[in-house]
């Protein structure tokens, strides 16, 4: 194995003991429920998911248990505006 992948694969162990690196703007993925799969996605800071239980109450396990693995990793609306405000104000010369 050369050098050059021996560092990337250190850096990436690295950055997987680091989660606070991550942030999660849109998701999409299935669940392997005790039943059935469902869909569920994340998007503009909003869950939906396929399930019967989802489309009455507006929440389920199956997104519940999502939010519980992507704990801090999720940004949520009002997180992105201030990211992007951040940015905007950064360039605008003094």
């Amino acid at each position: 194995m050369d050098s050059a992948r021996i560092g990337k694969i250190m850096k990436a162990k690295q950055y997987a003991q680091e989660p606070e690196r991550i942030q999660i703007h849109d998701l999409s993925l299935t669940f392997q429920g005790t039943h059935s799969t469902h869909k569920i996605t994340f998007h503009d800071g909003q869950w939906q998911c396929d399930c019967d239980f989802f489309l009455r109450r507006g929440f389920c396990s199956h997104t519940m248990a999502i939010e519980r693995v992507f704990d801090g990793m999720l940004v949520e609306p009002e997180e992105e505006l201030e990211e992007v405000h951040s940015d905007v104000m950064a360039k605008v010369p003094a």
